[in-house]
């Protein structure tokens, strides 16, 4: 205890009064991301830190006392990656969010609080767009963004959160606060070390800023929505939609989640359907209308029970909503268990199918929406907290969701991260070579482990 105290009692003398909260109470709402790990730890203090000095204070106290930093953005997270840990400081960046664009480099110099809402609002003033679009992105943070590799609904098309991130400063675990890449679109010079940061889940470092790619605004979509009376007549329509061309928007429902969508919007989705594909080409003038028939001949002749296609952006707008609120509505069924499995573009109907299998087997409810286009799917187990049985057939339902997409020659998390939930499917995953150059790598950046320890990479001492 006096050891933890000693602590404490360096930060609060080391930073403005209002920086280190030790209140359990005020502690509270920075212990967990919306995984809700039920084994998250109580602190020692969480850090409200506002400029890279700031976090480097904090690393270098906590580096000296070998106690544990969880790097932590605005919580959104789905895996348990920021969950606090007992006797540790949780550092949260949720302070810095200054935002600055540069209209003439099609750059934005963000801190990693800022919202990517916020960052997407301030490059469209200047009619410029920032594509990575997680559904949480009203309220997920850029910092965050980059420690999972976030991807989104339009990254069948213009890619994932690393492929807009040309810099960073980070804080090592020795203090040190380094700069990586920066404004130039090529820069070849040295080992890519901002890629290693980006996906690293707050194991290697502290992200403190990030400067962004931007490209011109979106041109307006032609939205197709498709209802299937069969799962596999929707996943062949995705696979020849994606042979057939780069659609910006590519997304998959099932019957669950449609259902639970339509309990909450109610704006007439056909319950019966057992798959609905949302799909939306931005291609300039005319292209956008042959490209937009073009989908939805392949969605009739796949046996689309309705197909239906618009050029009005708020009509369209509305599909992608509820597209955007499944896990939210699914969630009001019951407490979930997220997954983000995702598989090669072929395998997506074998994937699809075996889940539905899955979940008859052992008896769970499995809601399974997709950025179909990219063959990443969110099969959401939903649960009944009373009911104990329950809970054991969807842990291992759970497991086998992530072992039938590692047997398709898929991967246990697309864009959510590892995390503590899926941690110990790592190593399997991974191959005992390529864990431990993983296990290396962290060693060399943190020796004594102070970043996020336990997740991710398990037994690390």
């Amino acid at each position: 205890m006096n050891h933890n105290m000693d602590v404490v009692s360096s930060l609060t003398s080391a930073l403005p009064a209002d920086a280190v909260i030790t209140d359990p109470d005020s502690m509270d709402a920075y212990r967990w991301d919306r995984a809700n790990d039920p084994d998250a730890g109580v602190p020692v203090a969480v850090v409200r830190a506002t400029s890279t000095e700031e976090v480097q204070t904090v690393v270098r106290i906590a580096a000296e006392a070998k106690i544990p930093i969880v790097p932590r953005g605005a919580g959104s997270g789905l895996s348990g990656g920021s969950s606090a840990i007992a006797g540790g400081i949780v550092l949260s960046l949720d302070k810095m969010r200054e935002i600055s664009i540069d209209p003439v480099t099609r750059m934005a110099t963000v801190q990693p609080g800022a919202f990517n809402a916020e960052v997407k609002a301030a490059a469209a003033e200047h009619g410029l767009w920032y594509p990575p679009d997680p559904s949480s992105f009203e309220f997920c943070s850029i910092g965050g963004n980059i420690a999972t590799n976030a991807g989104g609904l339009c990254c069948v098309k213009y890619g994932v959160t690393t492929d807009y991130v040309l810099g960073m400063t980070v804080v090592l675990a020795d203090g040190r606060a380094v700069e990586l890449g920066g404004p130039r679109l090529k820069d070849v010079a040295g080992l890519p070390l901002t890629k290693l940061f980006v996906g690293s889940e707050g194991t290697l470092g502290v992200i403190t800023e990030v400067t962004l790619r931007l490209i011109p605004a979106q041109l307006p979509p032609t939205t197709v929505v498709a209802m299937f009376p069969k799962l596999a007549d929707a996943t062949n329509a995705v696979l020849e939609i994606a042979r057939a061309m780069r659609p910006s928007m590519l997304e998959f429902m099932d019957k669950p989640s449609i259902n639970a969508v339509e309990d909450e919007l109610k704006m007439g989705l056909d319950r019966e359907a057992e798959g609905m594909l949302v799909i939306q080409s931005d291609e300039p003038g005319e292209h956008c209308t042959v490209q937009a028939k073009i989908i939805e001949d392949i969605c009739n002749d796949n046996d689309a029970s309705e197909c239906y296609l618009t050029a009005d952006p708020e009509e369209g707008e509305a599909f992608v909503t509820a597209r955007r609120i499944a896990i939210p509505a699914v969630e009001k069924k019951g407490a979930l268990l997220l997954e983000d499995v995702g598989v090669p573009l072929p395998k997506l109907g074998d994937l699809v199918l075996g889940i539905e299998k899955i979940a008859a087997d052992r008896d769970v409810t499995i809601a399974v929406i997709a950025h179909a286009g990219d063959g990443n799917t969110h099969p959401l187990l939903v649960l009944d907290p009373k009911d104990e049985d329950q809970q054991k057939r969807a842990q291992i339902a759970y497991g086998e969701v992530m072992d039938l997409a590692t047997g398709l020659g898929g991967t246990i998390t697309g864009e959510h991260g590892v995390g503590r939930l899926k941690a110990p499917w790592l190593a399997p995953y991974l191959g005992e070579d390529v864990m431990e150059l993983n296990h290396r790598i962290k060693q060399a950046l943190d020796p004594d482990n102070i970043f996020n320890p336990g997740s991710v990479y398990t037994g690390l001492i």
